[in-house]
């Protein structure tokens, strides 16, 4: 139902972690394992719900405002989060917390190292853990060998179940998988709440996991999309992730949604459509029809390196780089998502992540950047003065250019701030011994629009410049922004003739009036 040609759906580690500790919250998976199973599945149907219903109703710009810089830091805190949780299958712990904070991990480790610990354990985790990063490496290396890194987890888990099941391992205190159910997944339909106190908490649990899916599910798309040019619709990946989690809450499966590393393989293969997921899908029901009693042996230990091995890529340091060079405030919203993961929970990182994006927004639309433009020797063109110190001052003439839109949000900060730029000009001109400040020139081109307020704010800057002998000048208002002035008729207040069609011809205007002036 999708557009992307190769994406590759499964369970990928963040949301698992993610629903995992939201679950862990609200229900004991040990001693409530019935209820724990049913919430899952209530989570993961209104995650489908709330996919598709972002899809149908073209909401796909809400993901938008988890910006880049913090699905960085969120993704890198993640990562450390979840190899944490598996070291209590590397270093064979049996009893180990169930909080996901990294002081709480560390202490849990820490205090069992005298008894908890495994050495059996620790030596298959840690062998097949170099392994697989060994694997990778080659991968990463030689692109000839991409399928090094491919083949690498099922290979350890052969190796390892062998070397359990010869040597009879789990008898020193190796843990294993043990049973697991054979046959394909039964219904799920009975077991998802529709009314009682539980709804309510999978509701919640859906919605988050369920945004933070289809970020990933997005972000993966597109990435290859652009490699392979062609276009991606949000909108449809919503509506099919919706659909297709809507149907596994039926089925025993938990929340799905696309997996980078499943895709870079695709992708490597050189899949061309969406049937590789079809084949996917049907090696899976394969392995469970017929595989899953030979990994009665698997130790948790080898899956414990897999998980490990896998998350170390989502800690992308370089891009942490280059958001502290590029921008400093999305540098802050990722480490806020990424500390938050560690030191707190996933739910109170994404939530720091969110709302330090949306206080980054609220600035840049609270506090819009005003400049002042000087006019380049030899040419008619008007630039910021700061980017261009060659750009020489009007004598007599300010002119200040507004970089936003002109609304209640921010229309006093734009008044206030243009009557700085004047009395500082027009202090700057007295110290000097120049020309009185006759005129001030707003250059309008990058205002896209305009409310009541700013029109309201735009009416009282023309009364203060009318007070001090001072003529308001526009130049280049947008259509938009022109049919606002004209319908509240504010171009008559400041006349129509005080509006140009460009910065130079204002300025023309100007410095012939001043000539006509005794």
């Amino acid at each position: 139902m999708g557009s992307s040609k190769d994406i590759a759906i499964g369970p990928v580690a963040v949301v698992s972690l993610l629903i995992g500790s939201l679950l862990q919250n609200e229900v004991d998976p040990v001693k409530n394992k019935e209820e724990y199973l049913r919430l899952a599945f209530t989570a993961t149907f209104f995650a489908g719900i709330t996919q598709a219903a972002l899809g149908f109703l073209r909401l796909g710009f809400l993901i938008e405002f988890l910006s880049h810089a913090a699905i960085v830091g969120f993704m890198g805190g993640a990562a450390i989060t979840i190899a944490l949780q598996q070291l209590k299958y590397v270093l064979g712990i049996k009893s180990f917390t169930k909080k996901t904070d990294i002081i709480s991990v560390m202490r849990s480790v820490w205090t069992s190292a005298h008894h908890g610990w495994n050495w059996q354990t620790i030596v298959i985790g840690i062998t097949f853990l170099a392994f697989l990063l060994l694997a990778k490496y080659i991968g990463k290396k030689n692109r000839k060998f991409f399928w090094v890194p491919a083949i690498a987890p099922i290979t350890s888990v052969i190796l390892a179940t062998l070397f359990v099941f010869i040597t009879r391992a789990d008898k020193q205190g190796v843990q294993i998988v043990n049973h697991i159910k054979k046959g394909i997944n039964p219904s799920s339909v009975h077991k998802i709440y529709f009314t009682g106190p539980f709804v309510a908490k999978g509701f919640k649990i859906g919605v988050i996991s369920a945004m933070i899916g289809l970020t990933e599910a997005v972000a993966i798309g597109r990435t290859f999309a652009a490699l392979k040019d062609y276009q991606l619709d949000g909108n449809k990946e919503m509506v099919a992730l919706g659909t297709m989690n809507i149907a596994g809450s039926m089925t025993s499966c938990y929340i799905a949604t696309g997996s980078f590393s499943r895709s870079a393989v695709n992708f490597m293969a050189g899949c061309q459509t969406p049937v590789s997921n079809i084949i996917m899908s049907a090696v899976v029901l394969l392995t469970l029809l017929v595989i899953t009693p030979l990994f009665k042996y698997t130790p948790n230990a080898i899956l414990g390196s897999i998980i490990i091995s896998a998350v170390i890529g989502l800690v992308d340091y370089e891009a942490v780089i280059l958001i502290w060079k590029v921008d400093k405030m999305d540098f802050i919203a990722c480490m806020g998502a990424f500390f938050g993961v560690v030191f707190a929970s996933v739910e109170i990182g994404l939530l720091i992540a969110v709302s330090i994006s949306f206080a980054k927004i609220l600035l840049q639309v609270t506090r819009p950047r005003t400049v002042l433009l000087g006019n380049l020797p030899g040419t008619t063109i008007y630039r910021n003065t700061d980017q261009y110190p060659e750009a020489r001052h009007i004598p007599g003439v300010v002119i200040v250019r507004v970089d936003s839109a002109i609304y209640f949000s921010n229309s006093n900060y734009v008044r206030e701030r243009t009557l700085r730029w004047l009395t500082e000009e027009e202090e700057k001109a007295k110290a000097e011994g120049q020309s009185k400040i006759n005129f001030l020139i707003i250059e309008m081109s990058p205002v896209i629009d305009i409310d009541t307020s700013g029109i309201h704010a735009l009416e009282d800057l023309y009364k203060n410049l009318k007070k001090r002998d001072i003529q308001l000048i526009l130049a280049n208002p947008g259509s938009i922004v022109m049919e606002k002035l004209l319908s509240s008729k504010l171009n008559e207040h400041i006349g129509s003739n005080n509006i140009f069609l460009t910065v130079a011809d204002a300025v023309r205007f100007c410095t012939r009036k001043s000539i006509q002036e005794p």
